[in-house]
């Protein structure tokens, strides 16, 4: 199947529907066991809904497992607490959403994991690794600067250094790049971006093999991270409409990146769709098409906060991924936790605004983004 029927199709269970067309909510918190094979309980990801959920994305994502978190976050502590021990090393991309920056920085010293930023280049990587590196983590499209790096690469290195592969997919969704396929470990989603892709649900993915999906469930039931049921329930429904809002959203995006290429008052586009983007021919190779995320800096002579303030129709909000266009500021959203010295260092300065392209008509967008 295609990745439009996939996201229709996969994972159903009509045995349990009664004949119906859509999966029933089961929000039960005490289930029989006696005649099970095992037992159910919502915090154990094997009810219902959890798993028909689950089951969709794995299909989505060409893996053999994969379990739904309470939040994109979820997905990655539970991914690193799950496959990491005291003594071990990361790879970790720089410059990778702030969240994931965050628990980096701030819990690893606590458990005794050693890390090292890289840059997004092979040399950079390569030259990073050392005898107790066990995973590398990256972002592709990276947020909010949208690089994109050579993930066939990427799973090379990793697996020539016997280290687990985990990237971030967020950004590109399993319908515009599918890592596993390629040959990481390991992809995950926040959820609460694309995939639920209406602004109203907060969950987050993992996928992979059954043995290291194994292991990551193991651990998020020891923390807590599942996801009930009615949020699962609508998670699968989203999922329906999935590859129609991301390629609605990505041929709006490329449309509005082209547009302020040419803009006296924009000075610079992160867009990969653009043929003047450094890793354009890459991302062309290995995705269907270019995203609905694009980041810009504006012109000097432009005073940023009355700039997102005269926006009519582009909401400055937090978060992204949804049918409506959203516009942040990522050093004071995102990027808020990194520090300013890497930010700067990054390039992630006040007057880059990270823009989330929604379904609406991109002439529209773009009357609102550069009017006159």
């Amino acid at each position: 199947m295609k990745k439009a029927t996939q996201a229709v199709h996969a994972g159903k269970r009509h045995s349990v529907n009664q004949g119906g067309v859509v999966t029933p909510i089961f929000t039960s918190t005490a289930i029989s066991y006696m005649d099970d094979s095992e037992v159910r309980y919502p915090r154990y990801f094997n009810t219902i809904n959890s798993q028909v959920t689950a089951d969709k994305l794995a299909c989505l994502e060409e893996s053999e497992a994969a379990i739904v978190t309470s939040s994109g976050m979820g997905a990655i502590s539970s991914v690193m607490l799950a496959l990491l021990k005291p003594g071990d090393h990361v790879v970790v991309l720089e410059g990778l959403y702030g969240g994931s920056h965050a628990l980096v920085l701030e819990e690893f010293q606590r458990l005794g994991i050693e890390w090292s930023f890289v840059a997004a280049d092979p040399d950079s990587m390569r030259s990073a690794f050392q005898p107790n590196s066990r995973m590398v983590y990256v972002e592709s499209p990276t947020n909010p600067l949208l690089r994109v790096l050579n993930l066939k690469e990427v799973a090379s290195l990793a697996k020539s250094n016997r280290a687990i592969s985990v990237i971030d997919g967020t950004f590109a969704t399993p319908i515009l790049q599918n890592p596993i396929a390629l040959g990481f470990d390991i992809v995950l989603h926040s959820g609460t971006k694309y995939l639920g892709g209406h602004s109203d649900l907060c969950c987050g993915v993992v996928a992979g093999n059954e043995i290291n999906i194994n292991k990551v469930r193991n651990t998020a039931i020891t923390y807590g991270t599942s996801l009930n049921a009615q949020d699962c329930a609508l998670l699968e429904r989203s999922l329906q409409t999935l590859e129609l809002r991301v390629m609605r959203q990505s041929e709006n995006a490329l449309v509005i990146a082209q547009a302020m290429e040419k803009h006296p008052l924009v000075r610079k586009v992160n867009y990969p769709g653009l043929a003047a983007h450094p890793q354009h021919e890459i991302a062309r190779r290995q995705m269907r098409a270019f995203g609905g995320m694009l980041s810009f800096e504006l012109d000097e002579s432009i005073e940023v906060e009355s700039y997102l303030r005269n926006l009519n129709l582009i909401g400055c909000a937090v978060s992204l991924g949804g049918v409506e266009s959203t516009i942040c500021q990522p050093v004071a959203t995102s990027h808020m936790k990194m520090p300013e010295q890497e930010r700067q260092r990054l390039g992630i300065t006040p007057r880059l605004l990270r823009l989330s392209v929604g379904i609406e008509d991109p002439q529209d967008l773009l009357e609102d983004l550069l009017p006159g």
